[in-house]
């Protein structure tokens, strides 16, 4: 069960990890076309775009990523809690 729960942090941090690198991209020029940018905006937009939704922008500034990251660590908490209550 152990293993089971390092893998579970080890993929919600890899997912975090990857919201932050996106907020990176868009502070500077890249090309939209490579590979590995379009890897990250397909695995992240499925959380970056609801919350995108339901979340104004502040002035200029886009929190949906601040916003999924505190989600993700919410979520990783309660999983993991739940897999130390079947331990």
């Amino acid at each position: 069960m152990l293993v089971l729960r390092q893998l579970v942090d080890l993929l919600f941090g890899l997912y975090s990890l990857a919201v932050i690198a996106r907020v990176f991209l868009s502070w500077v020029r890249v090309d939209s076309y490579h590979p590995a940018v379009q890897f990250l905006y397909r695995i992240t937009e499925p959380i970056l775009a609801p919350l995108r939704q339901r979340i104004p922008p502040v002035g200029m500034v886009d929190i949906s990523p601040m916003v999924a990251l505190i989600v993700l660590l919410i979520v990783q908490r309660i999983v993991d809690a739940l897999l130390i209550s079947l331990m």
